[in-house]
Parts: C-alpha cells; sequence; structure tokens
C-alpha cells in the first residue's frame, strides 16, 4: 500500500543520513521511477527532502527538520508506548503494532530496561469483564469504514427499547467512562449523533462512500448540565455496599448511624439510570428524603414486587 510505503521511507530518511534512489526502490520493491513519485509526495506533505546528485548522493531529509533521537526521555517514551501498547488492545492491532516498532526504535540500545519497566507501571484495559462479544469486531469494522469513507448502516436500539434503522457517515470512535461510541453524521436523522456500540445490531458496511463534512465536535462533557439538574438524596446504606456507594461520593460524606449503617447524602438526578442505581442496592439501602423520591421507590419496588406474585 502507498500510505505504509510513504510512512515506511519517511522512518527510513529519518534514520540515515542519505540513502540513493536505488536503494529505497529495492528495499521497498518497486522501481526507481515510483521512488522519485513518491519523494514529491513526502514533499507536498511537508517533509522537506532534498537530493544530491552524483557519486555518494541520494535523498535526505534537511538536517533542520530532522529529529535527534535523543530529544525524547525515558518518560516521554514509556507514555507513547504505554498509550499505543493499550490500544493495542482494542483497535486494529496491526496497526498499533507498526507503530509499536516505529517507536521502539527511537530507543536507545542503553535505554530500553528502564523504558520498558516505566512503560509497563499504568495498564489499561478497554474489554469488558464480560457481556457483548460483538464489541471489538464492530470496533474493526467502524476503523475500516473510517478510512475509505464508506457508510456504515445498523439497527439501533435506543430510549426504552425503540429500534431503528440507521444510516450513517462515521466520523470518531468514542471512548467515554469505560464504553465505545461511534460519532457520525445519520442520514436517517439528518445530524451527528452517538451511539452505542452495545446497542448496534446488524452493522453493515455499505459499498457508498461519501465526502467527509466538517462535522462539528460532539459533547461529552456533562458535568455543567448534571450540576444543574443534580439534587442530593439522604440515604441510609448498610456497611456491606459502602464500597459500591464510593463510586458516587468521597469517604467524607458519610456519617456511622449505629455499628452497621452510614446515613450519606448521595448525589442524584430524576431519572430512571438513577432510580435503577438505587435499585440496585436492593434492601442494603433506604431512601429517607425527600419524600416524593420515598414514594416513588415505593411504587418501584411495589411494581417489582407484583410481577412475582402468584
Amino acid at each position: 500500500m502507498k500510505v505504509d510505503r510513504l510512512v515506511g521511507m519517511i522512518m527510513t530518511l529519518l534514520d540515515k543520513k542519505r540513502i540513493s534512489a536505488r536503494e529505497l526502490a529495492d528495499m521497498f520493491e518497486v522501481s526507481p521511477r515510483t521512488i522519485y513519485r513518491d519523494i514529491d509526495a513526502i514533499n507536498m506533505a511537508g517533509i522537506p527532502v532534498r537530493s544530491t546528485p552524483g557519486v555518494g548522493g541520494g535523498f535526505e531529509i534537511m538536517p533542520e527538520y530532522k529529529l535527534d533521537k535523543n530529544v525524547f526521555s525515558s518518560a516521554d517514551l514509556s507514555a507513547i508506548l504505554t498509550g499505543l501498547s493499550n490500544l493495542s488492545g482494542m483497535v486494529r492491532g496491526g496497526e498499533f503494532a507498526n507503530a509499536l516498532a516505529k517507536i521502539k526504535s527511537l530507543i536507545p540500545p542503553g535505554r530500553a530496561r528502564d523504558i520498558e519497566i516505566k512503560a509497563n507501571q499504568i495498564r489499561v484495559d478497554f474489554s469488558p469483564w464480560s457481556g457483548n462479544h460483538q464489541l471489538r469486531p464492530y470496533l474493526q469494522m467502524i476503523q475500516s469504514a473510517l478510512d475509505a469513507c464508506r457508510l456504515l448502516s445498523f439497527e439501533y436500539i435506543a430510549h426504552r427499547g425503540k429500534k431503528t434503522a440507521r444510516t450513517v457517515e462515521p466520523c470518531q470512535l468514542v471512548l467515554k467512562s469505560g464504553r465505545w461510541y461511534l460519532y457520525g453524521y445519520c442520514l436517517t436523522r439528518s445530524g451527528c449523533r452517538l451511539f452505542r456500540l452495545s446497542r448496534m445490531l446488524n452493522l453493515e458496511i455499505r459499498q457508498e462512500v461519501f465526502v467527509p463534512r466538517d462535522y462539528p465536535k460532539p459533547v461529552l462533557d456533562f458535568e455543567d448540565i448534571r450540576e444543574a439538574m443534580q439534587t442530593e438524596i439522604q440515604l441510609r446504606i448498610h456497611k456491606s455496599v459502602l464500597d459500591r456507594a464510593l463510586e458516587f461520593c468521597a469517604c467524607d460524606c458519610f456519617l456511622p448511624d449505629g455499628g452497621e449503617h452510614y446515613i450519606v447524602n448521595f448525589p442524584f438526578i430524576e431519572n430512571e439510570y438513577h432510580y435503577d442505581m438505587l435499585l440496585s442496592f436492593g434492601d442494603q439501602c433506604e431512601c429517607l428524603a425527600p419524600p416524593h423520591v420515598r414514594a416513588e421507590m415505593k411504587r418501584r419496588i411495589q411494581s417489582i414486587a407484583a410481577i412475582y406474585q402468584d
């Protein structure tokens, strides 16, 4: 592939002081004429390559543009390797493996062990403990569609289980709060949307191609909106669910209530997600206030109990 060859040529030129067209042609198994065209493409991309004629001549990147390997500290290379290593498990492993190999080529032999230790000090695993096994193949399909500017079609399970057919111009893969999303322009709804991958069914890459447009950035930070909607409710929880409750509020919010319980002012928004969260604590949690949230919890519990009545 031409892109892979161009990247390889750039890495070679960065690594060597000067190399001839014939050497490059033999290295990448193409004709010298192709090498000259590729050098023109590299120059047009903004990387200044100059040629020197005659014996001992060839191509080289202008010295003031070349990157000294020593410019990267151990911490710099460790940070890059950590990011690439953790992403390679979920998205296009082959491509990330190539990038990893190129970054590792920048590591001086004497610093390799130190950098390896630092890179292994942080592990980020994006794969779920269990659940939807179509996530990885969907990530790969979306990445392929992004590369080729091809439309995607799928069925989407929206709020309250409503299923709709969608056709989308893919724009970005987004990882937010441990969940993967597709961001793109939905032709069905004539607007940009975020789609959670776990709610997508029967994903297909269409034959139709599209011209990428100027997509607005997805809104991913809801802190201001959440603070405006959020209130506090008072809960009495058993110590057995303290570890779970700590995911939502700090430890200094918990006041001991006897030897087995705590009273906590809990952040809450009146929607399905937060009511379901309270219900997930089972009989180890009681809503004390305000009265209308306590009443709604009672109604939902009675509705669940009615399903199991003979």
